[in-house]
């Protein structure tokens, strides 16, 4: 089975093209893929491109546990890379199909940066979901192994909690990170950013993602904690979001219509052997 690897500020993936498959790619697959000492070692699968109704391309973003996610910022810039690496795409515009709604992508400064319109960001409770009545989940706490958090939710396709914290750090993320993504009160589970406003243009975050464990950089990581940033009046609809892994420029439109901006880079490409894959 043939990949193309990337990463995006230490986030990477695979790209695996649907021909190179025998069939659906299986979650055990998926597993040893991404595994760190048995596999190639990634955050992530990403398949395509494949056909769609409705968008240019269509691509399917997959967990290193085997599960689908509906939308990845920073799997769509690497996809995007990747396609302008094959010659399916130019500097114009181009749209992808992904479970969590399609997206608009344009590849810049020789493929070396992304831009991907991100779409809307909504904190409304049953869209998310968050249990409870309907409302927007802004300001609500929560008590997690014996420490109350204030936090938000908000979703850009897939679902996020950004806790409010003032001094952000990989210990924080990996000892609670994990405790929020499955709480009750998110029955999809739940992308987790633990977030600092460091001014009106800047916010610092780290990051525990849902299927994936703690992650250097994630884009729709950082387009939620910039959205609820923003909608919390902490600051202005220009944000730079920094995280261990890099930072990412996010804009903000009426509506919250969500722009990313970031890059990617090429590490390298091969053949996974099939004894990879025997137990």
């Amino acid at each position: 089975m043939r990949f193309v690897k990337y990463h995006a500020l230490g986030n990477d993936y695979l790209v695996i093209r649907p021909e190179d498959i025998d069939g659906d790619i299986q979650r055990q697959t998926i597993e040893r893929m991404c595994h760190r000492h048995y596999g190639i070692g990634s955050d992530g699968i990403l398949l395509g491109p494949l056909d769609s109704a409705a968008c240019d391309f269509k691509v399917r973003i997959f967990n290193p546990d085997g599960s689908e996610a509906e939308k990845s910022g920073n799997g769509l810039r690497i996809f995007s890379r990747f396609l302008w690496d094959e010659g399916l795409v130019r500097d114009d515009p181009f749209t992808i199909e992904t479970l969590g709604g399609p997206v608009t992508c344009q590849i810049e400064e020789g493929g070396k940066s992304v831009t991907v319109e991100m779409g809307v960001v909504s904190f409304i409770s049953t869209e998310i979901p968050v249990t409870g009545k309907p409302r927007e989940v802004l300001r609500e706490e929560m008590i997690i192994a014996g420490r109350t958090f204030e936090y938000c939710a908000a979703t850009i396709g897939n679902p996020h909690c950004v806790v409010l914290c003032e001094e952000p750090t990989a210990e924080l993320a990996r000892h609670y990170g994990p405790l929020i993504e499955r709480d009750a009160r998110f029955p999809n589970r739940t992308n987790v950013q633990f977030m600092k406003i460091i001014d009106r243009g800047n916010i610092q975050i780290e990051i525990w993602e849902r299927g994936a464990g703690y992650t250097l950089a994630s884009g729709s990581s950082s387009t939620a904690a910039a959205a609820i940033a923003h909608r919390l009046g902490l600051c202005d609809a220009d944000i730079v979001v920094h995280m261990p892994g890099g930072s990412l420029a996010i804009t903000l439109a009426d509506g919250f219509a969500a722009i990313m901006r970031g890059p990617v880079t090429r590490i390298c490409s091969g053949a996974m052997d099939p004894h990879m894959f025997e137990a």
